[in-house]
């Protein structure tokens, strides 16, 4: 007999799925302890299992997995068959829209006056001179570097993004699941200075590392933007190279967000909360990872709970290592999260500190 959180470790199901499946009558459990409620299920349930998750990674409706997984065991396999190759011409179907439907996107970026903007950094680009305070870009770094990409077909992801614009560099990081976003002062800096107008660059992740490693506890230091090129110089050390692929997203746009629930935690006990307490393993669609979900409870003001069950109002479901990752970005004891209902990220932000933030795309929770 398998528990619940073995059978969802060996199939790719997650555990919510797995009760998502006995609650529909899919795949019931061989037995249910009737003082815990604990589901456990028999050595022939594991294939049975891994069929599911094929076929909901497939995006199969659940009317036709439950004539599949009905017929599956069966000698006459003709109705499984069937449903497999209608749920495949569905797909097809489904893919030649969405191509035409691309098509059209493209010849509607095609169409639209974009010539190219000059506060990216190009070769043609006049080289601009800042001065940031080594401190302060080093801590903006340490607080965005973990959102960083690393999916080899997204390269316009793959850095940092140095974004100034008047009397602020903002630097920004995101690899489409998370997004985060700290600040430092910047003046110009002799010939060829800052003027105020906005430029930006992406720095490739090694190349901000390498800036990050010039960086010490106190003076200052000098970026320069020079065509396609960004140059890092602190003392009598720098590091450069060429900036990344343009196309980077606009950060505004992504952090401008209705207002959520907000409720200020103190860190390290929430840390352990998190280490602790509950988890449901999930399997991303995307590409088959599997990863750890905390499902925590988010009431206005206050207090943050992490629940193997929480009520669907005040219930939002993350990826665990992601948000443990966010608090140890964000360097302090205390800090602030908001929540929504629906899609909305979960922000984690500094109570003294607006401009360094960090949010984090919701993992969907079934019961």
């Amino acid at each position: 007999m398998r528990s619940i959180g073995e059978m969802a470790r060996e199939s790719g199901l997650g555990v919510s799925a797995l009760r998502f499946y006995d609650g529909a009558g899919v795949l019931v459990p061989d037995w249910v302890d009737p003082v815990s409620g604990y589901r456990w299920y028999g050595p022939g349930q594991l294939d049975e299992a891994r069929l599911l998750a094929h076929l909901r990674r497939a995006g199969m409706p659940l009317a036709d997995i439950r004539l599949v997984t009905a017929g599956w065991s069966g000698s006459d396999t003709a109705l499984v068959l069937k449903l497999l190759s209608e749920h495949l011409l569905r797909l097809e179907r489904g893919l030649r829209d969405a191509r035409r439907a691309f098509s059209t996107v493209r010849d509607l970026l095609d169409a639209r006056e974009t010539p190219m903007s000059s506060t990216f950094a190009h070769p043609h680009t006049p080289p601009v001179r800042l001065t940031v305070s080594a401190p302060g870009l080093a801590a903006a770094l340490d607080a965005v570097r973990f959102a960083a990409s690393t999916d080899p077909e997204l390269p316009m992801l793959g850095g940092v993004l140095f974004d100034a614009e008047g009397g602020t560099l903002r630097v920004v990081a995101t690899d489409r699941y998370r997004l985060a976003v700290s600040a430092t002062g910047v003046t110009g800096a002799g010939e060829g200075e800052y003027d105020g107008s906005r430029v930006q660059a992406v720095v490739l992740s090694p190349l901000a590392d390498a800036m990050r490693a010039l960086l010490g506890a106190e003076g200052s230091a000098e970026l320069r933007v020079e065509g396609d090129r960004v140059v890092l110089e602190a003392g009598e050390r720098q590091a450069g190279g060429r900036c990344g692929a343009t196309g980077f997203p606009d950060y505004r746009r992504l952090s401008r967000l209705p207002a959520g629930r907000r409720a200020p935690v103190d860190v390290p006990a929430f840390r352990e909360a998190l280490l602790g307490g509950p988890v449901r393993s999930q399997v991303r669609e995307e590409d088959g990872a599997a990863y750890d979900v905390s499902v925590l409870e988010v009431t206005d003001g206050g207090p943050v709970s992490v629940r193997e069950h929480a009520s669907p109002g005040a219930r939002i479901g993350v990826n665990r290592a992601f948000l443990l990752e966010a608090l140890a970005a964000a360097d302090r004891d205390r800090l602030v999260l908001e929540a929504g209902t629906g899609p909305r990220p979960l922000t984690i932000s500094r109570g003294d500190d607006e401009e360094t933030y960090s949010m984090l795309m919701p993992v969907i929770v079934e019961d």
